[in-house]
């Protein structure tokens, strides 16, 4: 990613070094939107593919194995040493059929210890997967839909995914809940209501949770909770209807109510995130934010200066205005290792929005009704208070 690119070169280097006739490959959002530019920064790096990855590593791995062209393998960038330049494949079409990849879950199972990973706004121990690729919504600021993923929305096929959610249950123990990191989840109502359906056909017994917009309706949440939906990570990022439109949210923020009010009958627990430094922010949309954030009242609030990625819209926009105070990307991260913001707008300096946020995760979970909620929550679930 953008903010660990230069770290994780130095560790690609040291792999190439204490491994001489190794193949080093890097994939992800940041190599997709700058693969030139990335394998420019070190001759030990041999590649870097650009998009989705598996098929293109499978073939790879194939063509090294056979020594044959890695011309032949579409969808990366490599370095000719023969030629001593960068050769560019082409253009990888994306995946249409996704039942075909392997189950990331056993993956989890045979290499990784699940239970050194957890995430707040999950119940721990948390199990993480996707049932879709792509969003087809257009917002200007969202990495992995305008590099890796792309646009078209595709899906694996209900069975596949809940075939996937059983296997979880059964070899993960103890499991908290299994986090749907679908780009968004409830695209296709249909769909959304054919999983929850399939969950209930075969009576599993699962806590899950989900990413989404806040256009869901009260029928699909019902089905949902039924199922076992926890809680929706929900994105209203602000409360201008202007900035809205400036990050092509196309969300309406006079509905945003109603979809908490359905949520709370269906009993379901939103997670929502806002953010500051998008088009059109000011220090008056700001404040329109935290009012939202108050008034929505959600489960969790989570406040975040924004982060303009390479490849997206957004950074092309603020690279061509001249908000970015930096693009050396190792000033995207603190000392701490926690993400920087690096955006200076016309009336809101980065150290601005910063302290803002910060000042509105204090001001919204210290109010006394807040406390109070969290206090009868934890009181009558006491496994949401961990």
């Amino acid at each position: 990613s953008t903010p660990s690119i230069h770290n994780d070169l130095r560790i690609a280097e040291e792999l190439k070094t204490s491994l001489p006739k190794s193949f080093i490959v890097l994939v992800g959002v940041h190599v997709t939107a700058m693969p030139y530019e990335t394998l420019n920064l070190s001759r030990l790096i041999d590649a870097v593919v650009v998009g989705e990855y598996e098929q293109t590593l499978a073939e790879l791995a194939e063509h090294l194995e056979a020594g044959r062209p890695l011309i032949e393998v579409a969808g990366m960038v490599y370095r000719s040493h023969e030629e001593d330049k960068l050769m560019a494949t082409p253009v990888r079409r994306a995946m249409d059929n996704l039942d075909a990849i392997p189950w990331v879950s056993r993956t989890y199972r045979k290499h990784l210890n699940y239970r050194d990973y957890f995430y707040s706004g999950n119940r721990y121990p948390v199990v993480v997967f996707v049932t879709s690729r792509g969003c087809p919504n257009q917002c200007n600021y969202c990495v992995y839909p305008q590099t890796v993923t792309g646009r078209k929305y595709r899906t694996r096929s209900v069975i596949d995914a809940v075939d996937e959610m059983e296997f979880i249950i059964r070899e993960f123990s103890p499991l908290g809940e299994i986090m749907l990191e679908d780009d968004t989840f409830n695209v296709s109502k249909n769909r959304t209501i054919q999983f929850a359906e399939e969950i209930i056909r075969r009576a599993l017994k699962v806590r899950w949770s989900c990413n989404a917009r806040p256009d869901l309706d009260l029928e699909t949440m019902i089905v949902m909770r039924k199922a076992g939906c926890r809680s929706l990570l929900v994105g209203f990022e602000t409360g201008s209807q202007a900035v809205l439109d400036g990050m092509h949210k196309t969300t309406l923020v006079q509905h945003f109510t109603q979809f908490m009010t359905d949520s709370n009958k269906a009993g379901l627990l939103v997670n929502g995130t806002f953010m500051v430094g998008t088009p059109n922010e000011t220090k008056q949309t700001m404040q329109q934010t935290l009012a939202l954030a108050k008034s929505l009242n959600p489960d969790v609030a989570q406040f975040f200066p924004v982060m303009v990625y390479p490849g997206t819209e957004l950074y092309k926009i603020y690279c061509e205005k001249g908000y970015l105070i930096s693009r050396n990307f190792d000033d995207w991260l603190t000392e701490e290792g926690l993400h920087n913001c690096v955006v200076n707008l016309p009336e809101l300096k980065a150290k601005e929005m910063v302290e803002f946020c910060d000042a509105c995760r204090r001001e919204f979970y210290l109010r006394p009704d807040y406390l109070l909620y969290k206090v009868r929550q934890s009181l009558r679930y006491p496994s949401e208070a961990l």
